[in-house]
């Protein structure tokens, strides 16, 4: 049976989920294109592995409806999970099998008819052919994410659904596994990947921030930074520790962040933040500048907001 013609690889809408009395995801509407990187961030604990298992058939939904590659994720979960690659958080494959033998397990699972070629397909492409006897426990975290990626990849699904999986890997291979989905993403495969990482929702086609199951902005990364209205100082100087405590309670200021020897000063009322940070200025020690409000500052301002918000309503 052949998948239908769908605009989206995912088409979701007013998806919900509780756990007893808890209300994990509310209302949450997203839409992933063919070939297209989406980047689904929030802090732990705010939905995004109950969305993304809602979105694959692996959970049903409380309410809601939608289409993973045009497959009606309530009613057609199952043809869903035969089409689609997920990747957990935890590694889940056996530490005492050679990662030969683990992928050729996977094929096993999947009733692949031509399981060698298969498996030495997905050896050949993630660059494991020349460890593939090597017993996966003595893997690093790189080769152990490359292997569960090339697990993933072995039944040739259209799309991925990547939940955190370069936690605990470290930059190099982070950034050559991103280079391997921008590859997959250029042959037409969607993948939905929930990242911590600013660096790595940068390099994202699309995003989504979540929290307490709300979906609280999606767009390209510059949409998401404009849709803030933000505007953001950086002040070079000594004590910045104690000058983020005192700007915190003048006008126009919403958020401070030191990042190493600079401190982020971001506001919406753009005028009076910029009288603020004049005022300040008259410390000769103190050099400020405008910069444009980056991603991470966007981020970190939803985040406050969001458990500000949530904390009151308790």
């Amino acid at each position: 049976m052949s998948a239908p013609r769908s605009q989206y690889a995912i088409d979701v809408r007013k998806l919900n989920k509780h756990f007893g009395d808890k209300h994990v995801v509310r209302d949450v509407s997203l839409q992933v294109g063919h070939g297209e990187i989406f980047g689904f961030l929030g802090p732990n604990g705010s939905g995004k592995t109950t969305s993304i298992r809602m979105m694959c058939g692996l959970l049903t939904p409380d309410s809601g409806s939608g289409t993973c590659l045009g497959y009606d994720i309530i009613r057609e979960s199952a043809q869903i999970k035969r089409r689609v690659g997920y990747m957990t958080q935890r590694f889940s494959y056996w530490e005492d099998l050679s990662i030969r033998e683990n992928l050729d397990f996977v094929a096993r699972v999947y009733q692949m008819p031509n399981r060698k070629e298969a498996v030495n397909r997905a050896l050949e492409s993630l660059g494991l052919a020349s460890r593939a006897d090597q017993l996966t426990g003595a893997l690093s975290g790189g080769w152990k994410q490359r292997l569960a990626l090339a697990a993933c990849m072995l039944h040739e699904p259209r799309l991925l659904l990547l939940d955190e999986p370069t936690a605990g890997v470290d930059p190099n291979a982070r950034r050559e596994f991103w280079e391997e989905l921008h590859r997959l993403a250029a042959n037409g495969i969607s993948v939905l990947v929930s990242t911590h990482y600013m660096d790595e929702a940068e390099r994202c086609h699309k995003l989504a921030y979540i929290s307490y199951g709300t979906l609280l902005a999606q767009g390209t990364a510059s949409e998401v930074t404009a849709s803030q209205n933000l505007a953001t100082w950086v002040v070079y100087g000594e004590h910045l520790a104690v000058l983020s405590e005192q700007l915190r309670t003048m006008p126009g200021v919403d958020q401070t962040v030191v990042f190493g020897s600079a401190l982020h000063v971001s506001g919406s009322d753009h005028e009076a933040l910029e009288t603020t940070i004049n005022q300040i200025s008259k410390d000769k020690a103190l050099r400020a500048e405008q910069i444009e409000t980056g991603l991470e500052d966007v981020f970190i301002y939803l985040m406050k907001r969001s458990s500000d918000s949530n904390g009151a309503m308790r």
